[in-house]
C-alpha cells in the first residue's frame, strides 16, 4: 500500500524543539519532523517522526548524547518500528482520508445497507474499471458490497466530457450501471463544454485521487478488519478480490 499519501492527511501534535535532546534537534535540522516520543528498550527514548513523507523512528541512548535512526527489531525478528509507524501515523491518516472520500461526490452502486463499502476512482474509458465492475457484480447484486464510484477523466481527452455526461444524467447511478453493462457502448449526451457543476465534481475527485497517491484507474479503497485504509491500484487478482470483497455470495 502506498504510504506517501497518508501523511499528507494527518497533522499530528509536534513536540517543541526545546523538549528534544541535542542529537534529535540535529536530525530535525536535516529535515526530520518529530511527532512524539515513546519508551525505548534498555533505557533508551524513542522518537517518532517523518522524513520526505515517510515515517521514521529515532532511538536516543540513556545519556541523551547519541541517536540512532532506523528500525528496531526484537529477538524474534519482529520490526517494532514499522508497527509503531503504521499504528501512530498511517492508520489514523488513512481514516481521515476515508472521511474525505465519504464527503466526495460519488455514485452509489449497490445497497446502502451493504456491510462492506468500497470507493473506486474510475474513468469511463478504462477497460480495467469495466472488468472490475463485472467482477464485483456477485457481491453488489447480493447486497454484500456497496461500491461508491468517483468519476475521473484521466485516460484520453474524451474521458472528462463522457464522465460529465454520466454525472449530469437524471439518474447518474443508473446511467453508470447501464454504461458499464453495455461495455461502454451506450450512447450518451456528451457536452461540448463541461457544465460548471460537473467540472467541479471531476476536479474534486481528481484532487482527492492525487492526494491518495493513485496514478491509474481503477484505484480502489476499502477498510480492513483492523480499520486500516487499504489501496489497490489496477485490476485486482482473485486473491485481492476475495480479500476486499469479503465473504463470497451464496450461489443459487
Amino acid at each position: 500500500m502506498t504510504k506517501r499519501f497518508l501523511l499528507l492527511a494527518l497533522m499530528p501534535f509536534m513536540l517543541h524543539a526545546n523538549e528534544l535532546p541535542a542529537p534529535v534537534k540535529a536530525l530535525e535540522k536535516q529535515g526530520i519532523t518529530i511527532i512524539k516520543s515513546f519508551p525505548g528498550p534498555d533505557g533508551m527514548t524513542g522518537y517518532l517522526g517523518k522524513y520526505q513523507e515517510m515515517g521514521v523512528t529515532i532511538y536516543v541512548t540513556p545519556d541523551g548524547k547519541h541517536a540512532i535512526s532506523g528500525y528496531m527489531y526484537d529477538e524474534q525478528g519482529n520490526n517494532l518500528s514499522e508497527k509503531l509507524i503504521a499504528r501512530e501515523i498511517y492508520a489514523p491518516a488513512g481514516r481521515e482520508l476515508w472521511k474525505q472520500m465519504e464527503k466526495a461526490p460519488w455514485i452509489q452502486d449497490g445497497l446502502a445497507s451493504a456491510p462492506r463499502t468500497l470507493y473506486v476512482f474510475a474513468d469511463p474509458f478504462c477497460p480495467y474499471c469495466h472488468k472490475f465492475w463485472e467482477q464485483s457484480r456477485p457481491w453488489v447484486e447480493s447486497g454484500k458490497v456497496q461500491i461508491r464510484t468517483l468519476m475521473v477523466g484521466v485516460i484520453k481527452p474524451a474521458s472528462r466530457p463522457t464522465a460529465a455526461a454520466i454525472l449530469a444524467a437524471k439518474d447518474p447511478a443508473k446511467t453508470w450501471h447501464d454504461f458499464e453493462k453495455s461495455g461502454g457502448k451506450m450512447a450518451l449526451d456528451v457536452p461540448s463544454a463541461i457544465p460548471p457543476e460537473q467540472a467541479k465534481t471531476l476536479n474534486i475527485n481528481q484532487k482527492l485521487m492525487d492526494e491518495l497517491g493513485a496514478n491509474a484507474t481503477p484505484a480502489i479503497y476499502y477498510m480492513s478488519d483492523t480499520n486500516e485504509l487499504q489501496q489497490v491500484v489496477g485490476l485486482p487478482d482473485a486473491e485481492k478480490l476475495a480479500v476486499m470483497m469479503g465473504e463470497p455470495p451464496k450461489q443459487n
